[in-house]
C-alpha cells in the first residue's frame, strides 16, 4: 500500500493554487514598495528642476486641450538618455521636469515625434499652420488638422476652479495668479492656447543651463 505522504516545502508551494498567488502577490508588493516608496523622498523627484514653473493660465488651458484631443496617443514627451533619442530631440528628461504635470504625458507611442523639447524650436506661425493644415509643412505627415481650434474661444470662467484645484494638490499657484487667470484667457482662442502650451514645453530646464 502507497504511503500517503503531504507535500512540505517547495512542493507544498507548487501543488497549491491558492498558496502560490498569495506569495506571488506578496512578493510583487513588496518588490513595488521598495522600489517605489523611496521616489517620494528623493529631491530630484519631488521638487522642480531649475527653471521649472507652473504652467500659466493660458498654457494650462492650452494643456487641456492637448489632452482632449489626444496629441498624447501620437507624440511622447520624454526624451530616453539615449544618444540616438538625445541628438535628434534634445537633451534627456528629468523627473523633476513633471513635478507641476497631472497627470505627466511620457509614453512611449511616437507616430509623431517627440514634444518634450519642442517649446521655442518653430515660431508661433509654424505651429498655427502646422495646426490648421499639417501638411502645407511636412508633407509626409499624418497628423490631421485642427482648424476648429482657430475659432474656438476659451471659456474665462473654467481657468480660476482648475488653478485652485492644481493649488490643493501643491502646485504653488498665488490667489493673485487664481484671480488674474481669467483675464490671462479672455478673448483667446484654443489655438492660441495649444501654442502656448507647446511653446513652453521644455524651455524653462533648458533656460535654466
Amino acid at each position: 500500500m502507497a504511503a500517503n505522504n503531504k507535500p512540505t516545502g517547495h512542493e507544498r508551494i507548487e501543488t497549491n493554487n491558492f498558496l502560490m498567488i498569495v506569495l506571488i502577490v506578496a512578493a510583487v508588493a513588496f518588490g513595488g514598495l521598495v522600489e517605489i516608496v523611496p521616489l517620494f523622498f528623493q529631491r530630484s523627484t519631488t521638487e522642480a528642476a531649475p527653471g521649472v514653473k507652473p504652467y500659466t493660465a493660458l498654457q494650462l488651458a492650452g494643456r487641456d486641450i492637448y489632452l482632449r484631443e489626444g496629441c498624447y496617443n501620437c507624440h511622447s514627451q520624454m526624451i530616453r538618455p539615449f544618444r540616438a533619442e538625445t541628438l535628434r530631440y534634445g537633451d534627456y528628461s528629468k523627473a523633476g521636469e513633471f513635478v507641476y504635470d497631472r497627470p505627466f504625458q511620457w509614453g512611449s507611442k511616437r507616430t509623431g515625434p517627440d514634444l518634450h523639447r519642442v517649446g521655442g524650436r518653430y515660431s508661433d506661425e509654424w505651429h498655427r499652420i502646422h495646426l490648421m493644415q499639417p501638411r502645407d509643412l511636412v508633407p509626409e505627415s499624418n497628423m490631421p488638422p485642427y482648424p476648429w481650434l482657430a475659432t474656438a474661444t476659451l471659456n474665462p470662467a473654467d481657468m480660476p476652479p482648475k488653478l485652485k484645484a492644481l493649488q490643493r494638490l501643491g502646485v504653488p499657484y498665488s490667489d493673485a495668479e487664481i484671480q488674474a487667470s481669467a483675464d490671462a484667457v479672455k478673448g483667446k482662442t484654443e489655438m492660441d492656447a495649444l501654442i502656448a502650451c507647446l511653446q513652453g514645453l521644455g524651455r524653462p530646464a533648458e533656460e535654466a543651463k
